[in-house]
């Protein structure tokens, strides 16, 4: 039975830095046999698809996609769940904040019969603002939205690919928390972390914010709950005759209608998580703008004299 390693590696505007990815863990992860990395590029408006290429022609064990825009992290790793091609998938971000040097620790615990396992950031290396609304954020998942959220949890995580992908296909908002909802065996160990090499974060705080709404509405149901509370209790104000009761009704109906829309959103049919626009691995048909169909030339004039 094979135990290959997939390296998932998320690319939006990486540019060179794509190489310097390639080499440092290419070169840390040497002494396996079998090894796939496998870039994923979400819509880059520079020249990152120029250096995925090159690294692909010149390395069989370089696989890529490349979206038709940028859909967002969670349609990046839902691609490169579906496209692993061994057992074991592990994501590593561009930038190497933590060392390629740190998955081996990621390889020793799975061994010990874990689905997945999450690095956990010793001393991270972000900005102040960065590190006080991530850990803002997974305490009020955990304390005020009852949400189980593995403790000290981060992107950079090995994963059983099968795993991987079944959670992925639940089309949840957010996958670290999806773990321990399904079931799998995770748990998490201490990784190094440092500086960025090139660059600057590619998220920006209007998306962060978007992606903790995601977070709250898609695995908890106590906005919902407060909202009953407030109903009564402007109701019950009303009864009473008090001032301003009128204005609480009002509010209370404002809330309500955005806390059912977002409840609404979380379930109505959505699109593809993603398009491929460029591959060197075969691509479903429907994971393709034109369902797989092939894609001639418009027609163009008759030339003259021609039939």
């Amino acid at each position: 039975m094979s135990t290959g390693l997939t390296v998932l590696v998320p690319c939006y505007n990486e540019g060179a830095q794509v190489e310097v990815a390639y080499r440092e863990l290419t070169g840390e992860l040497a002494d396996l046999a079998d090894l796939q990395i496998l870039f994923v590029d979400d819509g880059s408006t520079d020249d990152s698809l120029a250096y995925i290429r090159a690294l692909a022609e010149a390395d069989p064990r370089v696989g890529y996609l490349s979206f038709t825009r940028n859909f967002g992290i969670d349609a990046v790793t839902a691609a490169g769940y579906r496209y692993a091609a061994w057992p074991w998938i592990v994501q590593c971000d561009a930038d190497l904040q933590v060392p390629p040097s740190q998955i081996w620790k990621l390889l020793d615990r799975a061994a010990e019969g874990y689905d997945v396992v999450f690095g956990r950031r010793v001393r991270r290396r972000d900005p102040l603002l960065r590190k006080i609304g991530s850990a803002g954020l997974h305490w009020a998942a955990r304390a005020v939205f009852r949400i189980d959220m593995p403790r000290g949890a981060s992107t950079f995580r090995l994963m059983r690919t099968s795993v991987a992908r079944t959670i992925s296909e639940l089309r949840l908002p957010w996958f670290m928390p999806a773990v321990p909802l399904v079931g799998a065996r995770h748990t998490a160990v201490d990784v190094s972390h440092r500086e960025r090499d090139a660059g600057r974060s590619k998220l920006r705080p209007a998306r962060l914010a978007g992606h903790a709404f995601e977070l709250f509405f898609g695995f908890s149901w106590r906005p919902l709950n407060a909202l009953y509370l407030v109903a009564v209790l402007a109701l019950a104000a009303a009864a009473l005759g008090l001032e301003a009761a009128h204005l609480l009704v009002s509010a209370a109906t404002l809330a309500g209608v955005a806390v059912v829309g977002r409840y609404v959103h979380r379930v109505a049919p959505r699109p593809p998580a993603f398009y491929v626009r460029e591959s060197n691995l075969p691509v479903r048909p429907e994971d393709t703008l034109t369902g797989g169909a092939p894609t001639p030339p418009p027609p163009g004039r008759v030339p003259p004299g021609g039939d």
